[in-house]
């Protein structure tokens, strides 16, 4: 699957909330040191315990909506009122360096990276 342009390979987990996407990430991190896992993007409030850069990257509406408009995201939706989405740039570094990079989106962000 590696090419001359991305010599890491994207490994994408798409399924709907609360099928388990999260238990089978945990999982392949575990048992496949150099797989590397995405981070989401999110207009949602930080939660307590939650780290910036390491759980989501935490954006305000009006940047998320300036990065949609950048095509900065991989896939993106809008859910329950807040954004989610896969910054293109964190991923693009990883596979040209080889590593590759576990996917974790809802059946919306699936469609979208098909695509």
């Amino acid at each position: 699957m590696s090419s001359d342009l991305f010599p890491g390979v994207p490994v994408v987990i798409s399924g709907p909330s609360g099928v388990g996407k999260t238990t089978v990430k945990e999982q392949l991190l575990a048992r496949y040191q150099d797989l590397g896992a995405s981070i989401s993007a999110t207009t949602r409030p930080q939660r307590q315990g939650e780290v910036n850069g390491q759980d989501y990257y935490f954006y305000s509406t009006e940047q998320f909506k300036a990065d949609i408009e950048k095509d900065l995201f991989l896939e993106w939706a809008l859910v329950h009122g807040n954004y989610y989405g896969t910054p293109k740039g964190p991923i693009e570094e990883r596979l040209e360096k080889g590593i590759d990079v576990l996917l974790i989106i809802d059946i919306q962000g699936g469609i979208q990276v098909k695509n």
